[in-house]
């Protein structure tokens, strides 16, 4: 049994290996507050790369995050979406820090030391359970941006995950003439037309682009593959118009994406570009900064309803169980939060 004076963290320890270690629980120095953390979110794409040990072990696990330092080789502690309260603040820290409720880009542990710029408040009226989310709502809000829906047009989204869905969200905002999405499994599709998806298919029952052109009498001008799956990013072209655009927010990892651009790929001129939350597109970052993307999520955050989205609060101690579950069951979950007592 764990001292409950303990600080317990998980470790990814080899590929389909989870642990929970025991350290003490740190002090903060002079410029850093302790956090004692609530619950966090699990990343089932980034996450289940790791899991699986799809993910490349000599990529740096984020430049952007102090948090995450290294790279992704075992053993390894990561995450990215931990809300937590703080319980101590260093000597030269405002006491007003002290009992906050607050946003951190930090792995799955239930106490860490930050400073308080890495911090980010919860506003009034969002929850805990709620705030978790942010990484993906941000997510979710980049990948609009990046994609710039147009009045009028035909959308499609490959893959209802957890940022799938919130993006469907957002575009379900937009004045779109169609919005279209697939996901093999039941749930997830009710989710996304419950969220504004005029209709959700199961991909594995459809050929492309015959769907899309069912319904819309053309191929999609904006195509979003966040499936995970390095296969639908074929169907993803195949779906695309004309001078279209194909968003890729999928990490693949070490998996390859074996792509057929010998039809009307190259005639088409159809334009294939990534989205990374990381970063700021450069076209965009005159006018938008990382602050100014974090306020609009947390405005999107209090607009949307994405309680229904967390399916499984499992306690840090079984985190195995949540990870097997994503990987064994995806069907029976969408968000799984780790919870701390």
């Amino acid at each position: 049994m764990r001292s409950s004076s303990d600080a317990h963290g998980l470790v990814f320890t080899g590929p389909k290996s989870v642990a929970v270690e025991s350290n003490p629980i740190p002090e903060p120095g002079s410029t850093d507050v302790l956090v004692r953390t609530r619950t966090s979110a699990i990343s089932a794409g980034t996450e289940g790369l790791i899991f699986r040990g799809d993910a490349p072990t000599n990529l740096a696990a984020d430049d952007e995050l102090e948090a995450l330092d290294g790279d992704l080789s075992f053993p390894l502690r990561y995450g990215y979406a931990a809300v937590g309260e703080v319980v101590a603040v260093g000597d030269d820290v405002a006491e007003k820090w002290l009992e906050r409720t607050v946003f951190a880009y930090n792995a799955h542990e239930s106490h860490f030391l930050a400073e308080p710029s890495d911090l980010f408040p919860v506003p009034d009226g969002i929850s805990p359970r709620e705030a978790a989310l942010f990484a993906n709502l941000e997510t979710a809000v980049t990948l609009t941006l990046d994609g710039e829906p147009r009045l009028g047009e035909h959308v499609a989204v490959f893959g209802q995950g957890t940022v799938g869905l919130l993006t469907t969200a957002l575009l379900a905002r937009a004045p779109l003439e169609t919005l279209l999405t697939f996901e093999p499994h039941a749930k997830r599709r009710r989710h996304s037309e419950r969220l504004g998806a005029d209709r959700s298919f199961d991909p594995t029952d459809r050929e492309f682009p015959d769907t899309v052109r069912a319904v819309t009498d053309a191929r999609a001008d904006l195509t979003y593959e966040l499936s995970g799956n390095p296969e639908a990013l074929n169907d993803a072209i195949a779906s695309t118009g004309f001078d279209g655009r194909v968003l890729v927010g999928s990490w693949y990892g070490t998996k390859p994406a074996n792509l057929d651009l010998g039809g009307r790929f190259h005639r088409d001129r159809i334009d294939i570009r990534s989205s990374q939350v990381s970063t700021i597109d450069p076209r965009l970052s005159g006018r938008w900064s990382r602050e100014r993307r974090h306020d609009l999520t947390w405005q999107w955050l209090e607009r949307l309803e994405v309680t229904p989205l967390i399916t499984h609060e499992i306690p840090l101690e079984d985190a195995a169980t949540a990870y097997e579950l994503l990987e064994d069951r995806p069907g029976e979950a969408i968000q799984i939060l780790l919870t701390y007592d």
